[in-house]
């Protein structure tokens, strides 16, 4: 048959189908594991996981991770797998959401896994999109952008601001936004290659458990793409882990964020120094977060914590007046809390509460 012969066979359409399905099944044959920890969230699973169901990615997995559940959640799983033979679900006593997820990674056979909070919800066309890149571009984690919406159904302000178009990112770059504050640090806006897992997990008992975790993974990426579709909505509950309803509670989260940022320090002092001063205002500013949070009846001498975070900041008094990409704003207020922290946190509470 002569090339001409060939042409005109594909013009017309004789094999076009053909190379069409062959395609489509490679892209479909990728199966991913879509894992979701619950703990008494049975008012907003049953919307989570149809959002999971309706993603026109179609093979994939959903497994849902009971974490001790005392409302009910538990059986509404039960419930939604007797109607999906694509949603597995595992029981376990109350241990945490990294101990969740990771039961979840245990039990996963995807080819990439992706996480959702089981009071959130997702776009239909997440996976497929993420996926389609991944694969053009050969990588091993894609990210789609979020919004949060409140329990009024209001778009809430964007705490993570979408690029303005897909943007392919260096490791090393979408680190240095994480240290600007500008990153995505969650895994539930992700898909990540099911072998990244192999010998990491989510640490247990933190509560700043994915950017305890992404940081150790990036170097190992080398490449990410993100996307400025706001395909995930986080559902902002007030009784969340890291809400605060009162001046007196201090959640975790916070002393959490100062260790991270000493890791941090860490990390980019091995993988990435040219990052050095990113990192150096990444922990201050950690250490001011903390400090604009703490009780007052906390901040005492017998605290070792506190007395720490305030040593770090007296020490790195030159960093707070010339590392850059520090806001004008959050100097003035590590100057003062170098000087009189209780007397600036007296004031900044005041200042709140009008």
């Amino acid at each position: 048959m002569v090339l001409d012969e060939v042409l005109d066979i594909i013009i017309s359409n004789q094999l076009l189908p053909q190379i069409q399905m062959k395609g489509a099944v490679k892209m479909e044959g990728i199966k991913i594991s879509v894992i979701v920890p619950v703990y008494n969230t049975v008012k907003w699973l049953e919307r989570c996981i149809k959002s999971i169901q309706n993603q026109t990615w179609s093979n994939l997995e959903i497994i849902i991770v009971n974490d001790g559940s005392t409302d009910g959640s538990g059986e509404l799983a039960e419930q939604l797998a007797k109607a999906d033979g694509r949603i597995q679900v595992f029981h376990k006593e109350n241990g945490g959401a990294s101990t969740a997820r990771n039961m979840g990674i245990d039990k996963a056979s995807g080819e990439y896994i992706g996480f959702i909070d089981s009071d959130d919800y997702i776009e239909p066309q997440m996976y497929t999109h993420l996926m389609e890149l991944i694969q053009k571009e050969q990588l091993l984690m894609a990210q789609a952008s979020r919004d949060e919406i409140d329990q009024e159904g209001n778009v809430l302000k964007d705490i993570c601001v979408p690029p303005e178009k897909t943007e392919i990112m260096e490791s090393y770059a979408f680190i240095r936004e994480l240290l600007l504050h500008r990153g995505d640090a969650s895994f539930c806006t992700k898909l990540i290659k099911a072998n990244l897992f192999d010998d990491d997990r989510f640490p247990e008992g933190v509560l700043n458990e994915d950017f305890h975790l992404l940081v150790r993974l990036l170097p190992k990426v080398e490449r990410i793409a993100v996307i400025p579709e706001q395909y995930y909505h986080v559902f902002y509950r007030l009784d969340s882990t890291t809400r605060r309803k009162s001046n007196e509670e201090f959640p975790r989260v916070f002393m959490d964020i100062v260790d991270n940022a000493d890791m941090m320090e860490a990390i980019v002092a091995r993988e990435c120094p040219i990052l050095k001063k990113e990192a150096r205002r990444f922990g201050l500013y950690q250490r001011l977060d903390y400090l604009l949070h703490i009780p007052i009846t906390r901040m005492k001498r017998d605290n070792k914590f506190y007395r720490n975070v305030i040593g770090y900041i007296r020490a790195h008094f030159a960093d707070i007046l010339f590392v850059p990409y520090l806001e004008r704003k959050f100097r003035l207020y590590l100057v003062l809390f170098c000087i009189a922290p209780k007397t600036l946190r007296r004031m900044h509470r005041a200042t709140k509460k009008k």
